[in-house]
Order: C-alpha cells, then sequence, then structure tokens
C-alpha cells in the first residue's frame, strides 16, 4: 500500500472546529464530508473494534495511540454489522497489515464502508484541545483534490445541534428480535456455540457490542435480543430469568423517554437486571437518578476503576460522554464502582435485589478482562432464584 501523502501534495483533509480551528491532514477511506463530536480513545489496539461500537455513534474518534491500521482488519473483529463511529483521526497513515489473522486493510475497509480518516495530524494537539474545551462539533472532510470551502466547514460545525437531548438507540438497535449463542472467542477453536438449554436471557439492544452478547452466552445464558423500544410486556412475554441492558449512543434522558417505563416494568416483576455503559445509565434514571453530559468523556482500554465495596481495582474499557449523578440516586441504590480518574460513577446496585449495572464494559474487545466476572454474576443470581 503507497503512502497516503507524498510530501509534495498539498493536504486532502481536513478537521474543522465549531471554534474556527483548523488542523489540516491527508485522508484516506472514504472522500466527502460529516458533522459529529469530536473525541479522543487512549486505547493501545483494536481500532476496528472501536470504530464498529455502535456507542460512537455521532461522533469522530481520535486515536492517541499512533500504530493504527497495522495490523489490518479481519470481519471476526466487528461488533456491529457496519462502522458506526462517523470517522476517524490518526497520527501516521496507516501501514500495509502484519499480523496472521488480517483479511484485509484499514484504508480499503474505510473507503468501503463509507467511513473518512485522516492523517499526518498532531493528535497530541488535537487531544489537548478536546480535553480543554470539552467534547467539540467538527467537520471532518476528505477532497483528494485539497479544495475546502472552510467558511462552510466551520458553519456546518458551529450548526450541528450535538449529542444532548439526541435519541441515537434507536437508529443503532436491531429492527426485530433474534437469538445469540456464540460464544467468546478462545484459542484454537475461535468463536464456538453454545448448545443445550440455558439461563433465559433478553438483552435490550440500545446499540450493543457483540462481545457483550458472547459473553452473556459464556456464561451460560440462553440470549433473546429485542429492539430498543421493545415494551416492559414484550420483555415479560418471553418468560425471561433476568434482562439485561446494553451499550448504546446518544444522550440518556432522551432515550429513557421509552426505555424508563419499561425497564421500571421489569423491575415490578422483581427480575435480575444487569446494565453495562448506556443500559447503566437507562437503570439509574429508571431507579429515579439523573445523568450529565461530561466534559470530554472516558474513552480508552486502561481506565482504573474501583469497586468501593471490595476495595478492588479493576482496570477496564470505557467508552462514555454522559455520566450517572451518584449525588442524585435515592435511598436503597448504592454506589458500588468509581472512577480512579476524576472520581465520577461507575456502577449501582439495589441494596436487596439482584439488580445491578456499570459504566464500564466488562466485556472489553479491546482491553482487559478484569471485570468479566460481572457476567458471571449476573448468571448466579438468576441460577439462584431457580433455586
Amino acid at each position: 500500500m503507497p503512502a497516503i501523502h507524498p510530501t509534495s501534495e498539498k493536504p486532502t483533509a481536513l478537521i474543522a472546529l465549531a471554534d474556527g480551528s483548523l488542523f489540516y491532514g491527508y485522508g484516506f477511506g472514504a472522500t466527502g464530508e460529516t458533522v459529529a463530536e469530536l473525541v479522543f480513545n487512549t486505547a493501545m489496539t483494536g481500532y476496528q473494534e472501536i470504530m464498529t461500537d455502535p456507542s460512537y455513534a455521532g461522533q469522530v474518534v481520535t486515536f492517541t495511540f499512533p500504530h493504527i491500521g497495522n495490523v489490518g482488519v479481519t470481519d471476526e473483529d466487528d461488533e456491529a454489522m457496519q462502522p458506526v463511529a462517523a470517522g476517524m483521526v490518526v497520527k501516521w497513515d496507516p501501514t500495509e497489515p502484519s499480523n496472521w489473522r488480517a483479511s484485509g486493510d484499514l484504508v480499503a475497509w474505510l473507503e468501503k464502508r463509507g467511513r473518512i480518516g485522516i492523517g499526518g495530524i498532531d493528535t497530541r494537539r488535537l487531544t489537548r484541545a478536546i480535553r480543554q474545551q470539552g467534547a467539540p462539533h467538527v467537520a471532518l472532510a476528505h477532497n483528494p483534490a485539497g479544495d475546502f470551502d472552510v467558511a462552510a466547514l466551520v458553519k456546518k460545525a458551529r450548526g450541528w445541534k450535538g449529542l444532548v437531548g439526541l435519541d441515537l438507540a434507536k437508529e443503532v438497535s436491531c429492527a426485530q428480535s433474534y437469538r445469540w449463542d456464540e460464544q467468546r472467542w478462545a484459542w484454537p477453536e475461535g468463536y464456538t456455540r453454545r448448545a443445550g438449554a440455558g439461563l433465559r436471557v433478553v438483552a435490550i439492544d440500545y446499540g450493543a457490542k457483540r462481545n457483550i452478547l458472547r459473553c452473556l452466552a459464556s456464561a451460560g445464558c440462553e440470549v433473546t435480543v429485542l429492539p430498543a423500544t421493545a415494551t416492559a410486556e414484550e420483555v415479560l412475554a418471553l418468560d425471561p430469568e433476568g434482562v439485561f441492558l446494553s451499550n448504546g449512543p446518544g444522550d440518556p434522558a432522551a432515550t429513557g423517554a421509552y426505555a424508563v417505563p419499561m425497564i421500571q416494568g421489569v423491575l415490578a416483576a422483581d427480575l435480575p437486571v444487569f446494565g453495562i455503559c448506556l443500559g447503566h445509565q437507562m437503570l439509574a434514571l429508571a431507579l429515579g437518578g439523573k445523568t450529565v453530559k461530561m466534559n470530554h468523556g472516558h474513552h480508552g482500554a486502561n481506565h482504573p476503576v474501583k469497586d468501593v465495596e471490595s476495595g478492588k481495582v479493576e482496570i477496564t474499557s470505557m467508552n462514555h460522554g454522559f455520566a450517572v449523578d451518584s449525588q442524585t440516586l435515592p435511598q436503597g441504590v448504592l454506589e458500588t464502582h468509581i472512577s480512579l480518574f476524576d472520581g465520577s460513577n461507575c456502577g449501582i446496585r439495589m441494596a436487596d435485589r439482584p439488580v445491578f449495572s456499570v459504566q464500564h464494559h466488562p466485556e472489553a474487545s479491546p482491553g482487559p478482562q478484569d471485570s468479566f466476572y460481572l457476567f458471571e454474576r449476573f448468571a448466579a443470581s438468576m441460577q439462584a432464584r431457580r433455586g
């Protein structure tokens, strides 16, 4: 794969921030324009999983790690059918893939899927800008001729309404219910199928990553996935032994307009409930808490989280721009985990029932697997009810 930008050529891509700041670079992948929120991710691996994580809908991802594209791509690593992140920002050109699992290269993968990449960017400077002013609204453009209407791009960035008040779960959720039995990847078999009857779990898809569903299956669950807009009556009609609330994008308060009544109906049925990321925020809202927009959010695979009940510290994957305000949690709802970066809430549980959730991603993909025990805890709570 030739270099994306010979030094003699002018820039072919541009990031225009709403404050008028401009970052010129060299485009790869698809051409055109997109407008989104700009965030940064500190993970050192897993760029394909990140780009296909539905939680990144409406966001362009700046990768702080410079070696992006070096292991290529493979269909096995997609967390959704198509990339969901609006675009990607990197320091160096993606290189020829060097990995035995690679079935293609990142540049062609992005082009085929209509996602813009920009390289040659001072990602440290851009990351500082995100940290200082909060996740900015940006217009990302790729034009091989290098011709840009800068004023128009800045205007588009300023005119974008942003994620606050925006419900994106409906856009990335499944259109109809389906069953899931694929388990976690393991050497040398790869992905295997769970056989036989299991613990009956209904998973609500607000933008579920595939590896979450695999983890549920590996924990002994017989998983049926329902769309984000499913009602409590539709959930309970499947006679579940537990209900799982998935990750997803957008403003939790907006998604809560239809998700909260469903969750409250499930809680009234006294079923075990487990939530991750947006599902954590949905559960908090259903229990009477509130959520807030963060300055620049948490995005990475190296976030330390403390279990306040055991004192254990876990290194986790995170991807969220909103957080549960722990000061709003009602009596009977306990804070179980906190971020050691900023003290923000990362987990809750009901004091007297097997209902709990976490902000971080125990399924990883990418990231450490310190928190997989949460899936086993969910399974154990359902098994205990069987007697």
